[in-house]
């Protein structure tokens, strides 16, 4: 009989890509029921879901929604999105803990986590802002001391933002050309991973082995690209000549178009000290390159480089 899978975010980036390659893989397929869980059962997304899969109401915040939408799961693949504001820590670690809590309470075998380095542990309190981070890797934390089998997968950066997050993009200059300014050096190197895509491949492994890799973190990402190399990729995809610009944080910090509340001022200081982070401690620290390559050997089929990616979603200039 096939084990429930319950999938949290599963409308989302990931967790469709979990949903999808365990729906198409000959061997999970057999052996794992998935249930999508979602806050709006009655969404477009959500309704696609419904042809395919189970699809039941969760809510992260409500316990008793919780304990109805994983009676009866065996794996449980978890996820929780940022929550920006004064209290978005507490608001994102309260739910990744709730999920774990009643995962344990009910009698799940199986949690994996989806999880992000912990940027101020690993960089010795130099970098404190980055909480989006260091509230998941809490919560893995957390789970870590729980009495139950779990698994992690901890993505690199999205190949999809560059597209997404367009108070990043490249902008026009006067003669022509793009620029993508930033106040790294163009040799600073970003893991990239096709999150859409590849995400079940990283899992799948996971679920094709639970034995095997609990307790394992998956450092998800098919290389790590320079950022002059990236631009000179968006360059051939756009069909545009895309220049990098190493400049001060101050300028990087000054030419983001983003508002003076609290929620972009906290945009403003995750992408400041986010890309400090990155060059000089790593993404996942001084050992990423060794992380990544064990991933990458463990998947659970080919990925898609960066340049396969743009050739599937060309790059636009606005």
């Amino acid at each position: 009989m096939s084990k429930v899978l319950a999938v949290f975010g599963a409308t989302g980036q990931q967790g469709r890509s979990l949903i999808n390659y365990v729906l198409n893989d000959p061997e999970l397929s057999q052996k794992y029921k998935i249930r999508a869980i979602t806050r709006d059962v009655n969404s477009e997304k959500s309704k696609q879901l419904k042809e395919k899969v189970e699809v039941v109401q969760g809510d992260v915040l409500n316990r008793a929604s919780l304990e109805t939408a994983l009676t009866g799961a065996h794996t449980v693949f978890a996820m929780t999105t940022p929550s920006f504001g004064p209290d978005g820590v507490d608001v994102e670690y309260n739910s990744g803990k709730n999920i774990a809590d009643v995962a344990v309470e009910i009698g799940v075998e199986y949690l994996i986590w989806s999880t992000l380095p912990p940027i101020e542990e690993i960089s010795g309190g130099k970098f404190t802002k980055i909480r989006p981070f260091d509230v998941k890797a809490k919560v893995e934390k957390y789970i870590r001391g729980l009495p139950i089998k779990s698994a992690f997968y901890s993505p690199g950066s999205f190949m999809e933002n560059f597209q997404s997050q367009t108070f990043l993009a490249p902008r026009e200059a006067p003669d022509s050309t793009w620029v993508m300014a930033r106040h790294n050096s163009p040799k600073s190197l970003i893991p990239l991973i096709d999150t859409s895509e590849d995400t079940g491949k990283f899992v799948g492994a996971i679920l094709a082995e639970p034995d095997k890799y609990e307790g394992k973190t998956f450092c998800a990402a098919t290389a790590f690209y320079s950022l002059e190399e990236i631009c000179v990729m968006l360059s051939k995809s756009a069909g545009k000549t895309i220049v990098y610009k190493q400049v001060s944080v101050e300028e990087f910090r000054r030419n983001l178009p983003l508002g003076d509340d609290p929620v972009s001022l906290d945009l403003a200081d995750i992408f400041v000290e986010g890309l400090s982070y990155y060059e000089e401690f790593g993404y996942w620290g001084a050992n990423s390159k060794e992380l990544v390559a064990w991933a990458v050997e463990n998947a659970r089929g080919g990925l898609s480089t960066f340049e396969e990616f743009l050739e599937a979603h060309p790059f636009r200039l606005e």
